[in-house]
């Protein structure tokens, strides 16, 4: 199973290097990481070349924001299974790939996600927030409840059957397409019960009070777009994030997959 994973930069050469090698370093043999690059002015590109490989393919041009950048990555993807990492982010470990392929086995699977820790930008190693994110069960969404959106994997026919992200949203546009892919598609997600993905603090949605707010009223857009609640569930799905800032004991090993 050949996985594309999709990288959206800008101006990002201070961090894209390490999360280029985490992928590098993943033991899934077929893998591209495709990166969409909305011509930095920075050393992004000297990076990126720096770190060449026939795994990876660079694309630069201007775009009109990050998920733009996403849906020209998708729109190149050759794998049957597409993914997300951030140029502030980096894989778990280097059996990410290799969990999510062996997860597409299940039957009817359209998409698998799983775990996400929140790191310090100037350390890694220093988890902030946890997010366990759990199965998922359609009464949830009412609750605000959400998988975490770069340890979401999706087959290729999900973007082809059910559209890609809506950059009428500038910051909350994968929260849409969550919840799109859900509750109008109602798509298979399945649950990997571990961390996936290590976030750097510090990211697009919140950097400034402005940007939260702004978030805060694109995700009640696309509340009631998908006619799931109101206001309630804007405020469960921000109170929820509360709970991320304890640390939960690990699942035992034998529900890791």
């Amino acid at each position: 199973m050949k996985i594309s994973v999709i990288m959206a930069a800008y101006n990002s050469g201070a961090t894209i290097g390490p999360a280029i090698r985490s992928f590098l370093a993943q033991d899934h043999p077929d893998k591209e990481l495709i990166v969409v690059d909305g011509a930095s002015q920075d050393q992004t590109a000297a990076v990126v070349a720096a770190l060449a490989s026939p795994d990876i393919r660079f694309h630069s041009e201007p775009d009109k924001g990050i998920y733009d950048a996403l849906n020209k990555g998708i729109a190149r993807a050759t794998g049957e299974v597409i993914g997300i990492l951030h140029t502030d982010d980096l894989f778990a470990h280097d059996h990410v790939l290799t969990r999510v392929a062996a997860a597409f086995e299940t039957p009817g699977s359209d998409g698998v996600y799983g775990d996400l820790e929140y790191v310090a930008r100037d350390n890694p190693a220093r988890v902030i927030r946890y997010w366990r994110s759990g199965h998922y069960r359609p009464d949830l969404l009412r609750r605000g409840w959400m998988p975490p959106h770069p340890t979401l994997f999706l087959r290729r026919e999900v973007f082809e059957r059910h559209g890609s992200y809506d950059t009428s949203f500038r910051i909350a546009a994968d929260f849409e397409a969550i919840l799109r892919w859900l509750v109008r598609a109602r798509l298979n997600f399945d649950y990997i019960p571990e961390v996936l993905v290590r976030m750097r603090v510090g990211g697009e949605s919140n950097r400034s009070l402005g940007r939260i707010l702004r978030k805060s009223r694109e995700d009640l857009r696309a509340i009631r777009r998908h006619e799931i609640g109101g206001v309630m569930v804007l405020l469960s799905k921000n109170f929820g994030k509360l709970g991320q800032f304890i640390r939960r004991a690990d699942p035992p090993a034998d529900t890791r997959m």
